[in-house]
């Protein structure tokens, strides 16, 4: 049986003003428009890479989507200027299991090579890049394109912790229902239009968009502590307290480190000299930025 689109839509509307039920709509993602913005206004780039593995010395990307926008200083977005969405063909065959993760197939991407100079265009006007999981996308794209290195980013899964605004978690997925919609997640680009929805949602715990508290993490510097050579048997306490391993294969050393806020640095050495070395000890520190933080070189 078919139904009116405006008999579908009353229908959501009325579901939506009762307790008991929760409407998801399809997202349609916003038409690019010409800029007609204020000075006050930036640019910045969503971003979302599909590759043939987790190593970015040795995996390559197979599509880059990108969504460049502008946003008021107090983090509103206002307005889509441009997407981009492009293929590559990999120099070896893309896995069965790269293909279910991702819905890629080798016959997509057959005869497609980026664009270098293109992608550089698109993204050389933006002030920051934000990706969904940034520690990963960031050091793929740095490796391809050196104008992505040098550029501010920002990370939607980890510097807003969405638990504590109210979502089931931090995958795209859940946070895209939790604001209303959904979307069939195969195409980068797709995401990105996801994830503007997401950055545009006003948080309930604030009640300004979450970019603002986005924004307002990944400008503050943080301080990467090293816990080097510690005793194996310490693991569980460092673990405990936030402490994630590097098993060195990266030329970083190998060796538990967490991220700190710059108020947090002298209670985390404490926790070092009392519960870990047991004396006095100088741990290495790091200093990181939104230019430097996600990168390979961080």
């Amino acid at each position: 049986m078919l139904h009116d689109p405006t008999d579908l839509a009353a229908m959501a509307d009325a579901l939506s003003r009762s307790a008991d039920y929760r409407v998801l709509r399809r997202l349609v993602p916003r038409p690019a428009i010409p800029s007609t913005i204020g000075h006050d206004c930036r640019t910045g780039i969503l971003l979302d890479t599909e590759t043939t593995g987790l190593d970015y010395r040795t995996d390559e990307i197979i599509e880059l989507g990108m969504v460049k926008f502008d946003y008021t200083p107090d983090g509103r977005i206002v307005g889509i200027r441009d997407t981009f969405s492009a293929f590559n063909e990999p120099s070896a065959p893309i896995s069965a299991e790269i293909t279910a993760l991702t819905g890629i197939t080798n016959e997509m991407v057959a005869g497609h090579k980026f664009d270098d100079a293109a992608v550089t265009a698109f993204a050389d006007s933006a002030v920051i890049t934000i990706a969904h999981n940034s520690a990963f996308d960031r050091r793929f794209v740095e490796r391809y394109w050196p104008v992505l290195e040098h550029k501010a980013w920002g990370c939607s899964m980890s510097e807003i912790d969405w638990r504590k605004h109210g979502f089931a978690g931090s995958q795209l997925g859940y946070l895209l229902n939790g604001v209303g919609y959904f979307h069939q997640a195969h195409r980068a680009v797709d995401d990105c239009h996801a994830l503007l929805e997401i950055l545009a949602s006003e948080l309930p715990t604030t009640g300004s968009p979450a970019l603002a508290l986005l924004l307002e993490t990944a400008r503050k510097p943080t301080l990467r502590v090293w816990a080097e050579q510690t005793a194996f048997e310490l693991k569980d306490s460092l673990k405990r307290r936030g402490y994630r391993w590097n098993d060195g294969s990266d030329g970083r050393p190998k060796s538990w480190f967490i991220d700190v806020d710059e108020t947090a640095l002298d209670d985390e050495i404490a926790f070092l000299r009392t519960e870990i070395y047991m004396q006095d000890v100088d741990p290495t520190v790091q200093r990181l930025t939104a230019f430097t933080r996600f990168s390979c070189r961080a």
